[in-house]
């Protein structure tokens, strides 16, 4: 018998095929049966009519930070609700294990570090996880049975210099038995389920106290001898993040990916290949590290957004601008100091100047003061402000845009909620993304849900794009959107069973309306450990996800049922070699 049929679905099944309408039957978690609608002749427990709705796989969402959040919400809210039925964890060299058992107050500089690098709530990160295991396995192990989405894992470099260095690995080089120590710790977290290695070189990454995080201290030597151990394990992957990632890539930077890709022989994606038709040489540079890669026999994948992501940004909090070059020492500042400085004529021009500079990459594109928005405002000066834009304000007040931005933020001694109007929402633009889109080295991904919480709402870009495919400026076919959101990423990774809907493949399944599936609007909730914000999106017109056959969300509504698994490497993923 079966457990469920869905009847009458318009199917798309992650192959990129046509669709075509069919019935199709669930049993003990996987696909039972697809066939030509009326033609299931076994019974099924339960039955739906998905007459004018589309069925496709779960997507797989494959740059997240929900290494934390998943204990305190199983749900991975809101990834979940947008259809996402697998996430990829352990990202950009920082995860929550292992902690060195001899040394407890690791775990409070781990708290620390991801608070800051990540934009995960302190208080959440203390009062929503025990922080009770040492290895990589028991933090797995942690997870398992109490998810309600798939999650895999890979193990953060940070991790392992802090465990095997401790205080040294912010500044220091490992000694020969430290570096074999980091192997060691590394092979047992992939004989656990680790899926490889993530690390980052980024100069935007520093732990709590400011300081460039532990990865960003290591060689060349270091980081390729990580890769090899990589190598030694099935069904593994690299993940990696430089500076040039932000804008275009160094020739040393190319040369590194490469090497670690060849040496690994796995492939290495990178995050977030940003496509802006004003910067028309930035996709070419970027992409040169794949065709160099295959050259030497390694792969490397860029993976990039299809929406443009909402962000909400302060003079008050930590966001973006802190890391344009030279803002973070302001930023930093005390409140009180901060708004003398940010008042001060030479202070201002002179971030400007810094907002321009090259070094500043992609960042130059938030110096635009005059294309913000005002969001929530806090005084009575700053009444009727919010949904403007500054530049019209300024106009009025006769001040230049910074200037005007910074006067309203000191009315509200900077908790002013800003809202940045992206320079890169024109059609030469969006042409350019579906041109890069059908590259062989570029994949949709990057939300980096579970990080930045009240700041950017990556996580419903699965809706957003089927409706902006559907229903807006649709550049890709329905069939073809559906494939890069699912079968895409599962290949990378080398999932068993998972990205298509194939008779004997896991049952993580999405319904959706096409005349409605879409993404509301960002809001600020408060709903995290410590009464913390985050933004959340709601999802419109999915009607079913259903992972590994149950159903976890009916028409946007968690079911509370957990039937999610930890997708372990070598039992769950396949080797997808580069040689």
């Amino acid at each position: 018998m079966l457990d469920h049929l869905i009847k009458g679905a318009t199917v798309v099944d992650g192959t990129g095929a046509p669709a075509r309408v069919a019935d199709l039957g669930i049993r003990a978690g996987r696909i039972a049966v697809i066939a030509a609608p009326g033609t299931v002749t076994e019974e099924a427990r339960t039955s739906e009519d998905a007459t004018g709705l589309v069925l496709t796989p779960g997507f797989v969402d494959p740059h997240t930070h929900y290494d934390a959040q998943l204990f305190w919400d199983p749900y991975a809210t809101p990834s979940m609700n947008h259809g996402v039925t697998t996430v990829v964890g352990g990202n950009c060299g920082f995860t929550l294990a292992p902690l060195n058992p001899a040394r407890p107050e690791d775990a409070d500089y781990t708290r620390r570090m991801m608070s800051k690098v990540e934009g995960m709530a302190l208080a959440a990160l203390e009062e929503g996880v025990d922080w009770s295991w040492s290895t990589f396995g028991e933090y797995l192990d942690a997870l398992e049975g109490r998810i309600a989405v798939n999650a895999g894992f890979m193990v953060g470099h940070c991790a392992l210099r802090r465990h095997v260095m401790g205080e040294d690995a912010v500044g220091g080089q490992p000694t020969p038995e430290q570096m074999q120590q980091m192997l060691d710790l590394l092979h047992d977290a992939m004989d656990a389920g680790a899926w490889g290695l993530s690390t980052t070189q980024s100069a935007t990454h520093s732990d709590g106290a400011g300081a460039p995080v532990a990865s960003r201290h290591a060689r060349p030597a270091e980081l390729l001898a990580l890769s090899r151990a990589v190598g030694d394990h099935e069904g593994t992957q690299l993940e990696a993040i430089v500076a040039g990632c932000l804008d275009q890539f160094s020739d040393e930077e190319i040369d590194l990916f490469v090497d670690m890709s060849a040496a690994a022989g796995r492939p290495l994606n990178w995050n977030v290949l940003t496509i802006d038709a004003a910067v028309p040489e930035r996709v070419p540079r970027q992409l040169v590290a794949g065709e160099r890669a295959r050259k030497a026999g390694g792969r490397i994948v860029a993976l990039t957004m299809p929406i443009l992501t909402p962000m909400n940004m302060s003079l008050r909090t930590f966001c973006a601008l802190n890391l344009i070059p030279g803002w973070g020492e302001i930023l930093g500042l005390p409140v009180p100091e901060r708004i003398t400085k940010l008042r001060d004529p030479d202070v201002r021009a002179a971030m400007l100047r810094r907002a321009d500079s090259k070094e500043a990459g992609v960042f130059r594109r938030l110096a635009n003061f005059g294309r913000y928005v005002i969001g929530d405002t806090y005084s009575k000066e700053n009444e009727g402000l919010s949904g403007r834009v500054v530049n019209d304000i300024a106009a009025e007040r006769g001040q230049d845009p910074f200037q005007c931005l910074v006067e309203i933020c000191a009315n509200d001694d900077l908790r002013t909620v800003l809202w940045p109007m992206p320079t890169d929402n024109d059609p030469a633009s969006w042409a350019l993304r579906a041109e890069t889109w059908q590259h062989e080295d570029v994949m949709l991904g990057g939300s980096d849900a579970g990080a930045h919480l009240d700041r950017m709402c990556g996580a419903p870009y699965t809706t957003r794009f089927l409706g902006d495919c559907l229903r807006g400026r649709k550049l890709v076919p329905l069939e073809q959107a559906v494939r890069m959101l699912t079968d895409d990423p599962a290949r990378l990774f080398g999932l068993r069973e998972r990205g298509r809907l194939a008779e004997g493949y896991h049952a993580d399944l999405v319904l959706f309306d096409p005349q409605r599936v879409e993404a509301g609007p960002a809001t600020l909730v408060h709903d995290l450990p410590g009464d913390s914000p985050r933004l959340d999106a709601r999802a419109i017109g999915i009607v079913s996800v259903r992972i590994n056959g149950v159903e976890t969300v009916r028409d946007d509504e968690v079911t509370g049922a957990v039937p999610g698994i930890v997708l372990r490497s070598g039992r769950d993923t396949r080797t997808v070699s580069t040689r």
